[in-house]
């Protein structure tokens, strides 16, 4: 009888993003990434959400390490929290470490762990566990599957991939070796990205994005070019350079991560831009504009990226004019889309002229389609298959593609985050729960908790009342107030009246405890809080947060 293998799901199924995982061998723990999410519009004041570290803290002398697939901020940018509490080697290939370095350097995390970079094809033992890193095509170069052989069979994690024929780099998904696995070990559990399976046909090859950019280029001579894509997307850097070098133009990057990412790509070889063609951004003005091609960080609008001062007329390199055509080369992440509108709204007010993705195919996405997904289930004929990486409704989705690809419906287990799987001889099934909530971190401090966001909402939707009364406990007279202070209820000028009324309502409340013979201070604040909440809410059918002061002469 062989062991049993268990999974153990620590995010990313549900949401896009926090995806981290983990395999559980002979005692022995191994983690398939360790990533973030960005918050929801509701999630008031939240930089980033987190996965739930308990689990992982609790056993943390059972983990060997961390396999990163890819290097994707939803898939190594925990890392350098996690790596706060612990310590752990992480493999990956080198241009994925290099994305992960540059948050755990900042973070002065380097002495927590040791980067192990591993080659396409390579097979390595960690401890007890026998990870083969496959080669797949996604939107970030050198991201990898993962093939984990165990004594229940070989567990295959797609990574997040794509079907791309034509690949800028040419280095396409292995699908010769993952076949191989297929037809003789045979795959007992495929693990495979959800994110397009509700998207029909094939996903589109990323160099047809370069035809486009070439075209466009083309008709803006004269036109300053200004472009904005995810600072890890290296293939569509060089794409966005390769079009403005053939129509003579110097390139420029905009954004501390895009600088430090094309040094990288550049140092590893996966990004090709001469020197001659590469201009500091304090440079750009000594050239015409048609010669100029800015490479910025911001396709998201996040507040603060170099994008979105941009649009605001707050960058200190670049003022946007007439004479600038701003393409966007990305698609919104779920969630974004506000924040993006209102960049390209600011970039529009300044004259510039904008292009985007629902003008022009000035994107590609990086993960499979439906077409691509059958295709991936059919060459893998999977004992067993669990949807992972997207929103529930994506997991729906590609578990349907499942059964129609021959799946049986009993080995297809739609899961969600802090659900446990056991793999043994019987087959596979769920076997318990973990803690998996998230862990919002506002600034740097973590775990700010779901009672604080509750109380940020309610002040976003409602507003505060804070009421200071001072007594006098030894005679049982109130000495002053009360005093009503509020902000964001009833703007204090235009209603004295109403605010008077108020004050006599609690003033009333507090004698009639005085007089009961009731000294306790918090219970005194109790009534003060109960008859302020009653007179507003009937007042003006609100719930503002109501915080009772109650001094002590």
């Amino acid at each position: 009888m062989a062991d049993p293998v268990r999974i153990i799901f620590l995010g990313g199924l549900g949401e896009i993003g926090r995806n981290c995982m983990a395999i559980e061998q002979q005692d022995r723990v191994l983690l398939i990434d360790c990533g973030l999410m960005f918050p929801d519009a509701d999630m008031h004041g939240i930089d980033l959400v987190l996965p739930d570290f308990t689990w992982l803290r609790e056993n943390a002398d059972r983990i060997e390490g961390v396999v990163a697939t890819h290097g994707h901020e939803d898939h190594v940018g925990a890392l350098h929290y996690l790596l706060r509490e612990l310590s752990f080697p992480i493999f990956g290939s080198a241009v994925t470490l290099g994305l992960a370095r540059n948050r755990i350097e900042e973070a002065g995390l380097m002495g927590k762990t040791t980067l192990v970079v591993v080659a396409d094809g390579e097979r390595r033992m960690i401890g007890p566990f026998d990870v083969e890193f496959i080669p797949v095509t996604h939107s970030v170069p050198h991201a990898h599957a993962i093939a984990i052989h165990t004594p229940q069979g070989v567990i295959l994690h797609s990574g997040d991939f794509k079907l791309d024929l034509t690949p800028v780099d040419g280095r396409r998904t292995d699908l010769a070796r993952i076949g191989s696995i297929a037809s003789n070990e045979g795959i007992r559990l495929l693990l495979a990205d959800s994110t397009n399976a509700e998207e029909r046909g094939h996903a589109p090859s990323e160099t047809s994005v370069g035809a486009v950019l070439r075209g466009l280029f083309a008709e803006q001579r004269g036109q300053r070019i200004i472009t904005a894509s995810f600072a890890s997307h290296l293939h569509r850097i060089q794409q966005i350079a390769d079009a403005a070098i053939a129509e003579g133009r110097v390139v420029a990057t905009l954004g501390l991560s895009m600088k430090k990412n094309v040094r990288m790509g550049r140092d590893l070889g996966v990004v090709t831009i001469p020197d001659k063609s590469l201009v500091d951004i304090d440079d750009i003005d000594k050239y015409p504009p048609g010669q100029v091609c800015v490479i910025s960080t911001g396709s998201q609008g996040e507040p603060m990226s170099a994008l979105a001062l941009l649009g605001r007329g707050e960058s200190k390199w670049v003022k946007i004019g007439e004479t600038d055509t701003v393409i966007l080369s990305s698609h919104a992440i779920p969630g974004n889309e506000g924040n993006v509108n209102r960049v390209i709204d600011g970039l529009l007010r300044a004259g510039a002229q904008v292009i985007h993705s629902h003008v022009a195919d000035v994107h590609a996405t990086g993960h499979a389609q439906a077409e691509d997904l059958k295709t991936y289930l059919s060459l893998t004929e999977p004992d067993y298959f669990v949807p992972i990486h997207g929103e529930y409704r994506h997991m729906v989705a590609n578990a349907k593609l499942g059964y129609l690809m021959g799946v049986p419906r009993d080995h297809v287990l739609v899961c969600e985050d802090g659900d446990v799987l056991t793999l043994d001889d019987d087959g596979l099934a769920a076997t318990g729960r973990v803690p998996a909530g998230y862990l919002y971190v506002d600034g740097i401090v973590g775990d700010v908790g779901q009672g604080v966001l509750r109380d940020r909402k309610m002040l976003a939707e409602e507003g505060v009342v804070v009421v200071v009364v001072t007594v006098d406990i030894e005679t049982g007279k109130v000495l002053v107030g009360p005093e009503i202070i509020t902000r964001g209820w009833v703007y204090a000028p235009e209603a004295e009246d109403l605010l008077d009324e108020a004050c006599d309502a609690v003033a009333d409340a507090v004698e009639k405890t005085l007089a009961a013979g009731v000294r306790d201070v918090d219970a005194l604040e109790r009534d003060v809080r109960r008859a302020a909440g009653k007179f507003v809410n009937e007042r003006t059918k609100r719930r503002p947060m109501i915080v009772p002061v109650v001094m002590e002469a």
